[in-house]
């Protein structure tokens, strides 16, 4: 017979309901919990056992400043593939509700969050979790990043930059980038079930010198997660057929790519190669904050959109790389043919159009929701500082020009992404077995500074580069197990990816057919997540869910 220990911690955590109005998350982790997980190895490892549990109790405030008494199972570090590479990594925490505000809750049929804790494209984990939340970057007591991580050039790294932007984004991301167990809480205290996947990736190094964690590691994995969930329907609680993946940043990126790439046979290979469950790795919707993507057309897409700003130390970056790029940004954008949103009066988005259509779809609406929900005096006093923006006492004006004058400083040089001396950690995630750093675009192989003999991309580079892009299923090869809600969030101060990412991942779902929820977040930096309230609230509504059932 199977102990399950009780123990209680609290957890508070304060957000603002608001969307575009600022707000700060403050976690307070207490007591740990004993884990009695069984995890074997062979098959009966995938097979997930409903008795191997800890009970735990949490507080959690929710957006309107009500405590919440949450009692929840909680399953610690299941090994989700029966060859694991590395189990610190390839293994998922479950939480479940059973009793609300001391009101007993049947969660089996509630939606599941998926929710990666990935930023920087950098190795997550749950080993070390003592409850709902408690993922980490890196796995081990620091949960940094991993023994023989890459440090030259860092400074030019998304693991650099987002840790840097940070503190502006609301206390939601942790060091890297990646998400915080804001939406995590939430869906917990609303009755839904929480798994939270750790997954592998760039920089770790085993006891050969060999990278085992970059592409397509990231994604296999939690592909392989979301198979040994699916596997167990009937044995973990929840609703396997309405999972729904959240992530931040690089986090944001590969939780678009697990949408967008519901059971394409091109993973096919990999996933066996790890023996991930014999299931379907689609999932119901997404959930997206500034997700980093698309990387072969990122470097064009940032200098089209931050390419006359100038960097924190006043320098412009090299205007003729920049121009280059644009140039490339322009061929591919006209080449994707997408259409502005419903409603918004745009037909063919182009580098020519694209620019008033931010402004007008986007820009423009954040703006005019932040300023309404101000205070008059507030209000006075903003407008007073930033007199780009003209107020007509309902609706916020401005031009692109004045927006870029506004967000000032762009955050990374140029190129942003496939950086000529490889630099950038999209370099480190694009890297072999044996090769730390590589390019993955024509561009940026042609203009190496590194003294690389053959000046092209290697052959292995194009199939990594569709295993990694969502908009490869999405246009390329449009998949009809893709999900078909997306909720995808920005902040208009986000230096960190060009804001044409999102707007071309929204427009393509769109016009495919499927419902977007898209806005951005006015003033806000790199991981802010503003309105995870109505977040919790939309996966209600697009699964059908209503509350949990009282037994």
């Amino acid at each position: 017979m199977k102990h399950r220990a009780i123990k209680r911690r609290n957890v508070v955590i304060g957000i603002g309901a608001t969307a575009g109005v600022a707000a700060v998350g403050g976690i307070a982790l207490n007591a740990g919990a004993a884990t009695a997980n069984a995890s074997g190895s062979g098959d009966s490892s995938l097979v997930f056992d409903p008795d191997a549990y800890t009970e735990l109790t949490t507080t959690v405030t929710d957006t309107e400043g009500t405590e919440h008494a949450v009692t929840y199972h909680f399953w610690k570090a299941i090994t989700y593939v029966s060859k694991p590479v590395d189990a610190t990594y390839q293994s998922l925490n479950v939480s479940v509700p059973v009793e609300i505000d001391g009101t007993a809750v049947d969660a089996s049929n509630a939606p599941i969050l998926l929710a990666n804790s990935v930023g920087g494209y950098m190795p997550s984990s749950v080993a070390d979790a003592t409850g709902v939340g408690g993922a980490s970057m890196g796995g081990g007591a620091g949960g940094g990043a991993p023994s023989g991580a890459p440090t030259a050039g860092a400074s030019a790294s998304p693991t650099a930059s987002a840790s840097a932007s940070a503190p502006g984004a609301n206390g939601n991301t942790n060091a890297t980038g990646g998400a915080m167990n804001t939406n995590q809480l939430l869906a917990l205290a609303a009755g839904y079930v929480v798994v939270e996947p750790g997954a592998r990736g760039r920089g770790l190094k085993n006891s050969a010198g060999e990278y085992y964690g970059s592409a397509p590691a990231v994604i296999v994995d939690l592909k392989a997660a979301v198979r040994y969930v699916r596997s167990n329907k009937g044995r973990i609680p929840g609703n396997v057929d309405r999972i729904v993946s959240a992530g931040t940043s690089a986090g944001g990126a590969v939780s678009t790519l697990l949408g967008a790439s519901g059971d394409s046979p091109i993973y096919d290979r990999h996933l066996k190669e790890i023996g991930a469950a014999d299931a379907s790795d689609a999932i119901f919707a997404v959930g997206a904050w500034c997700p980093i993507t698309d990387l072969e057309h990122a470097d064009g897409a940032y200098e089209w959109n931050w390419g006359t700003n100038a960097l924190s130390t006043g320098k412009q970056v090299d205007q003729t790389v920049s121009k280059d790029l644009r140039s490339q940004f322009a061929e591919y954008q006209a080449k994707l043919r997408l259409r502005g949103l419903k409603g918004s009066g745009f037909g063919t988005l182009t580098a020519r159009n694209y620019d008033e259509y931010l402004l007008k779809q986007y820009m423009e609406p954040s703006a005019t929701t932040y300023l309404a929900a101000l205070s008059d005096s507030d209000r006075e006093t903003y407008l007073a500082k930033n007199t780009f923006i003209t107020w007509d006492g309902e609706k916020a004006t401005f031009t692109w020009a004045g927006f870029l004058t506004h967000v000032g400083a762009r955050k990374k040089t140029v190129p942003a992404f496939d950086a000529f001396d490889l630099s950038a950690g999209e370099n480190n995630e694009f890297g072999s077995a044996t090769t730390a750093n590589r390019h993955f675009t024509a561009y940026g192989a042609k203009n190496d500074t590194t003294g690389l003999a053959g000046k092209r991309v290697e052959s292995d580079i194009p199939e990594l580069l569709n295993l990694m892009n969502p908009m490869y299923h999405l246009v390329e090869k449009v998949n009809g197990k893709r999900s078909r809600h997306w909720w995808i969030r920005l902040g208009t101060n986000d230096t960190d990816t060009s804001h044409v990412i999102s707007a071309n991942l929204a427009a393509r779902a769109e016009n495919l057919g499927d419902e977007v929820d898209h806005l951005y977040y006015w003033d806000q930096g790199h991981g802010a997540n503003t309105d995870p309230g109505d977040f919790i609230t939309w996966i209600a509504e697009v699964t059908g869910y209503k509350k949990a059932k009282k037994k």
